[in-house]
């Protein structure tokens, strides 16, 4: 399952209202530390009180949200720390995903692979001349790396890799500034990693990518 999908695909409680808040926690139109008013939620997203309970409750073990007691709800903060730990543990759920998916690769998930870097590859492009999206390309991006792992064999691995991801990209969101050449090189790396089956270099690829993603998001003031 790819970001766009797990903000907008969700099912459950309120599914829309939790699609919606979700989604705008991630992509950055409800800021970090904003205090989350249920009557004016009420309004915005069209569902209940009691229901928007339930939906930010949800959020709050996804670690999206924090309940404050009585207070009660607000965005989750950044941190630089937070951002180092999630980077840490995305590195070590997608470096073990990536050696399953490798390992088991087929032509339908070379397809896949293909495809998701065709589209992100042409983002970047446009990107450097200054003309792209980097909300799409950071999508793309997103699409990218699950394509890379889509074929670990492992539900609870790629669920699990999701919830971090999508944490670790609320970082990435709000620090957009396109940083040249460097991912765009390292992503096409990794397709060649994963087209010739080579899982050991593409790690060592990841770490650099994530590392690099990590001190630029860190270096644009972004966090503070």
């Amino acid at each position: 399952m790819g970001l766009q999908e797990r903000v907008e695909g969700f099912a459950g409680v309120g599914d829309d209202g939790y699609r919606r808040i979700r989604g705008d926690i991630i992509l950055g139109a409800l800021r970090p530390g904003q205090k989350l008013r249920l009557e004016a939620m009420r309004e915005d997203y069209g569902v209940s009180v009691s229901t928007l309970r339930e939906i930010l409750s949800r959020l709050t073990s996804e670690g999206l949200v924090v309940a404050e007691g009585r207070r009660g709800f607000e965005v989750a903060g950044i941190s630089a720390a937070d951002l180092n730990e999630l980077g840490a543990l995305r590195l070590l759920l997608e470096c073990h995903a990536i050696e399953k998916s490798f390992a088991r690769g087929d032509m339908e998930w070379e397809g896949r692979v293909v495809s998701a870097h065709h589209k992100l590859a042409a983002t970047e492009r446009h990107l450097g001349t200054g003309k792209g999206n980097p909300r799409l390309w950071k999508q793309y991006d997103g699409e990218f790396h699950h394509a890379l792992i889509s074929n670990c064999g492992s539900r609870a691995l790629l669920d699990t890799h999701a919830a971090v991801f999508d944490r670790y990209f609320r970082y990435q969101i709000l620090s957009l500034n396109f940083r040249g050449d460097e991912p765009a090189h390292q992503h096409r790396q990794l397709l060649d990693c994963a087209l010739a089956r080579d899982a050991a270099r593409a790690k060592s690829i990841l770490i650099a990518h994530i590392n690099g993603c990590i001190a630029h998001a860190l270096a644009t003031g972004a966090l503070a």
